[in-house]
């Protein structure tokens, strides 16, 4: 018996206004599968990874989990699924383990102490788990929001634009440490500006252009200058 994709979205629209953010996107996402979304400011990314993750309804569309249908705010997938978005949602004035603490039992996690020393470890923060956040720097924090993220132990993990900000030491052990993430048991859809960087973490990458979703190929398929081709060409970079 063949299992249905983890995530499936079939002609997918988001409409803000008279303004068609998302346009008939279709999508599926197995296990296992890491796929890198580029495309310019504002041609969908971010409204496309709320529609995914059942933040955000649809106007037109449906979404399948597993083979179920679902909107947002079913506690049914809302439980499976980690968001790291431009906001950490961490709070500065306590420590990096009391936030994985305060996050644990929102979501009631078992195991809660032993979760949250391996998910430091994780992001290779065991050393500063007692310090509070605002001591963190951008990276620090960036790792800190991905283990707040992972915690749960979500089936999909949604990122969007997770290496804004960083420098090379930190967007390096980022990339580890997703590398890591993308296993199968979890599926992971990432947005980044940063081709070279998301072709390397992706099996398969997308490019988005006034919300439509007008490529996927498999990451292997193209090198780095094929794929900064492809991209000026769907959203007609000029040369």
């Amino acid at each position: 018996m063949t299992l249905p994709p983890l995530l499936e979205a079939r002609g997918l629209v988001r409409d803000f206004g008279p303004h068609r953010a998302v346009a008939d996107v279709d999508l599926t996402l197995d296990v296992g599968e890491l796929m890198a979304l580029f495309g310019p400011n504002g041609a969908g990314k971010s409204t496309l990874l709320r529609l995914l993750s059942g933040s955000l309804r649809p106007t037109e569309g449906e979404l399948h989990f597993r083979g179920v249908p679902f909107m947002p705010g079913d506690p049914r997938v809302a439980r499976q699924v980690g968001v790291l978005s431009h906001r950490s949602f961490l709070y500065r004035h306590l420590t990096a383990r009391e936030n994985l603490r305060f996050y644990g039992r929102l979501y009631g996690v078992v195991g809660l102490e032993e979760r949250v020393a391996r998910r430091l470890e994780t992001v290779g923060l065991q050393a500063r788990m007692d310090h509070r956040v605002a001591t963190f720097s951008r990276g620090m924090v960036q790792r800190l929001a991905l283990a707040r993220t992972l915690l749960h132990d979500p089936a999909l993990v949604v990122l969007d634009e997770p290496f804004t900000g960083l420098d090379l030491d930190a967007a390096l052990r980022l990339s580890r440490v997703l590398t890591e993430v993308r296993s199968d048991q979890r599926a992971v859809i990432l947005v980044t500006h940063d081709l070279q960087r998301g072709r390397e973490l992706a099996t398969r990458v997308g490019v988005m252009s006034r919300g439509r979703l007008e490529v996927q190929a498999p990451a292997h398929s193209l090198d780095g200058p094929g794929l900064e081709a492809l991209y000026r060409r769907v959203v007609e970079v000029p040369s």
